[in-house]
């Protein structure tokens, strides 16, 4: 695999994130709904710079089912904190096509937020297939796969410390 960001990389652009955040939401209280389970490290990561009140959601959201390539979208709200009336952000790894960040948005809107806004770890360029953009984005890199860093393949890679680039042999190397 090829190292696409660096464990001091990825503190850096998490930074700029908190510093965003902590910049247009001033003290207000925020509810972080994280989606299961690539932005759990983000999570982790980033609430730890924040210095506002901070309430944690999670929701599961998934459509890469033991591939490379997303499929159908499903999605749990078992472990949803009410947030009514509350200024939210919905909190991925990556987006990749967009089909993620739209659909969970529209099901999170139903629940009648103050507000809601998006943060991603990745912007997958050239692959976006909605018209909507993240509100926060840490890095934008090339259209590539990759893990690492919460991001997986078939559940393996989500505890390197960096984001790397499974080429085709990684690939195949990992389904022997």
């Amino acid at each position: 695999m090829r190292i696409l960001l660096s464990e001091s990389q990825l503190q850096t652009g998490i930074q700029s994130m908190a510093a965003d955040l902590r910049r247009d939401y001033q003290k207000r209280p925020l509810t972080i709904i994280a989606i299961m389970t690539g932005s759990l490290v983000l999570l982790a990561d980033l609430i730890r710079l924040l210095d506002m009140p901070v309430r944690i959601s999670l929701i599961q959201a998934s459509s890469y089912r033991g591939g490379t390539h997303s499929g159908e979208l499903h999605i749990s709200q078992a472990m949803m904190l009410d947030i009514e009336g509350r200024d939210c952000i919905l909190l991925d790894d990556i987006f990749d096509t967009g089909k993620t960040l739209v659909e969970v948005t529209a099901c999170l809107e139903r629940l009648r937020p103050a507000s809601i806004k998006s943060a991603v770890l990745l912007r997958k360029e050239g692959q976006s297939r909605v018209d909507v953009e993240p509100d926060y984005v840490a890095f934008s890199i090339p259209n590539e796969f990759v893990v690492g860093y919460g991001l997986d393949y078939q559940d393996h890679y989500r505890n390197l410390p960096y984001v790397a680039v499974m080429e085709d042999s990684d690939l195949e190397e990992s389904e022997s």
